[in-house]
């Protein structure tokens, strides 16, 4: 597919360091999809905080090849197809981009098995706000840990993007639910949303406040993207035969390829100790991925399920997308680096021109 000379604005890393100093504006051509890819022109762009390794040059997967563009998470219209996927031209959809970068762009390649419908029906920015948080949480809290009503879970960083979502769903199957915030604006925030009890762990120590409410015998879930931080507390106050999700490293990336887990702790803690992962591959991929490296992937049917629940649970108002924050496209280095400084609530949503 040819693009015709076409250039795009793309903020690109060139070397590592603060967002406000190494993302520079650059003019660059508009790329093309190959085949079971989709090239969308994005309309909005949600900020995650694994967008701030690909530009401080924190502990990443797979590093790519300066300079290149952050952003894992991109919504717009479809106005490219590679070769097998032409009934996608035109349509309204969220996705993650190739490689998991290459979002902070005008248009972005995003590869079929990451990208999902998104109707008109539910408006910007809300709608650009669903995706990760909510397909995460789900995961997490339905697939892995499979929340049951009258049980109760421990959400860390309640007031953000997979926190704010995982208090929703939790609440909609009849979960109590326990969450942790930094501010007195994010604990209301949890409130808000339906935590029964909200916690500034800056003013008191979580796991004594867990154990006090649940009469010492902790809750049936953890939900951690938090990490090395909430970690050991969190065990302490894990119930017997309780789930305990590892959904992210915010506090410490370098722990995620590190030994790190003392298998004493989680024997005595009698729990099970279950990973997290947002990604979604077709059975061949899947098995090829399995076969040479070890790893299991969600399924691309399950996404479409999710996707397909989420948006009708957005449509019927049982859930809702927290956006704290919407930007232009020029104030992309500024507003994630108050991410990476923890001034934010909910997601920050990049608008962009239609």
């Amino acid at each position: 597919m040819q693009n015709a000379d076409r250039t795009m604005r793309a903020w690109r890393t060139h070397e590592y360091g603060r967002p406000t100093e190494v993302l520079k504006l650059d003019t660059v051509p508009v790329p093309a999809p190959d085949a079971g890819e989709l090239r969308v022109r994005v309309q909005a762009i949600p900020f995650n905080l694994n967008d701030l390794e690909r530009i401080n040059g924190g502990n990443m997967m797979v590093r790519p090849e300066l300079p290149y563009s952050p952003g894992m998470e991109v919504m717009g219209i479809v106005d490219g197809c590679g070769e097998g996927t032409d009934e996608w031209q035109g349509r309204r959809v969220v996705a993650m981009p190739k490689g998991a970068n290459g979002g902070f762009a005008e248009y972005a390649i995003c590869p079929v098995v990451s990208t999902f419908d998104m109707p008109e029906s539910i408006p910007l920015p809300g709608a650009a706000a669903l995706y990760f948080p909510f397909h995460l949480a789900w995961l997490g809290l339905y697939d892995r840990a499979e929340l049951r009503t009258g049980e109760s879970v421990l959400i860390h960083a309640a007031a953000g993007g997979s926190g704010s979502a995982a208090i929703q769903l939790a609440k909609r199957v009849g979960a109590r639910v326990f969450a942790t915030a930094g501010t007195d604006e994010k604990v209301q925030l949890c409130k808000d949303l339906g935590a029964d009890v909200a916690i500034n762990y800056n003013d008191a120590d979580f796991a004594q406040v867990v154990l006090a409410e649940t009469a010492n015998r902790g809750v049936e879930v953890v939900f951690d993207n938090v990490g090395e931080a909430v970690m050991e507390k969190s065990m302490h106050c894990t119930a017997y035969n309780g789930r305990y999700l590892m959904m992210g490293f915010a506090s410490n990336k370098l722990v995620a390829d590190e030994p790190f887990i003392v298998p004493r702790r989680v024997m005595l803690g009698n729990f099970k100790l279950c990973g997290v992962l947002l990604a979604y591959q077709q059975p061949e991929m899947s098995e090829m991925l399995k076969t040479a490296m070890g790893w299991n992937f969600a399924s691309a049917a399950l996404g479409d399920k999710i996707m397909r629940e989420i948006v009708q649970l957005v449509l019927d108002q049982e859930i809702k997308p927290v956006v704290g924050r919407t930007i232009d496209f020029e104030d992309i280095p500024a507003a994630i680096e108050a991410m990476a400084d923890r001034r934010t609530i909910g997601r920050t949503i990049v608008m962009l021109d239609d």
